[in-house]
């Protein structure tokens, strides 16, 4: 079985075809017309008006089929199935595709939309470009990530393979979205306070130390905003709030880290 790095030199190798063949392997530019979201939600009307869209997204799957080739290709927020065929995009970029494209790639596909006869909204490519050439394989698409340790230390691949975990961020940023909505409503101003600063307080919990050279003089990382926040109190503002990080330097669980976000709020 290749090893990662066997993988990795493969993909160079295609890398430097592309490169060779005249063509960015990273762009600048892409000349998406629609998001996948988008083409997916007006998908009859453009189907039936046969309308070129251009879509982008990363390759997840690839399933070749002689002189045609399917592949989904997913931008973050849906996927699509992409339909490639030598005799529409010609012998030469049909086997320049096959040669150099991976799973994990970030490509734009230029077509029309149809169903296949299984009912499968689909693309049909009449061109495509590489936007990002990934050097280094996903996980395997059915094992994916398993062990714990390693799902924690690369959460990006735990989210490109567990849309549960992407659906928790979503709902952790619609909850903070609310909360923000309910105190402005109730006239709270939202402020900042100094994550750095020369006397902690305001909980009971060890500090970070840290040292700022400029100034010559220790300073710690925040264990709670309120202090700061009392102080424009004092200082005549009304009603507070903060959303922010805070750092302590103790014990570490399932449900403590040394950084979190806290909500505080005075009046």
């Amino acid at each position: 079985m290749a090893t990662i790095d066997d993988l990795r030199k493969i993909r160079l190798k295609k890398l430097e075809a592309i490169r060779k063949a005249g063509i960015l392997a990273y762009p600048g530019k892409t000349k998406r017309t629609h998001e996948i979201e988008e083409a997916l939600k007006d998908f009859s009307n453009l189907a039936r008006l046969k309308k070129e869209v251009i879509l982008v997204g990363r390759i997840k799957s690839l399933r070749e089929h002689g002189g045609s080739t399917f592949l989904d290709i997913e931008d973050g927020n849906e996927k699509i199935q992409a339909f490639l065929r030598k005799d529409r995009i010609g012998e030469r970029g049909y086997k320049f595709f096959l040669d150099n494209f991976d799973i994990g790639d970030f490509i734009e596909v230029r077509g029309i939309l149809f169903k296949t006869k299984k009912g499968e909204k689909t693309i049909d490519a009449a061109d495509f470009k590489m936007l990002a050439k990934s050097l280094l394989p996903l996980p395997e698409k059915w094992h994916g990530l398993k062990d714990i340790e390693e799902r924690f230390r690369k959460r990006y691949l735990d989210l490109i393979f567990n849309p549960e975990i992407k659906k928790k961020f979503e709902i952790r940023s619609q909850i903070i979205k609310e909360i923000r909505e309910f105190l402005e409503e109730e006239g709270f101003l939202e402020v900042e306070t100094p994550i750095l600063q020369p006397i902690y307080g305001g909980a009971k919990a060890k500090p970070f130390k840290t040292h700022l050279n400029a100034l010559d003089i220790d300073l710690y990382l925040r264990i709670a905003p309120e202090l700061y926040l009392k102080r424009l109190l004092v200082g005549d503002f009304g009603k507070v709030y903060e959303i922010g990080r805070v750092f302590r330097n103790e014990g570490m669980d399932r449900t403590h880290n040394p950084d979190f976000t806290v909500l505080e709020f005075y009046w």
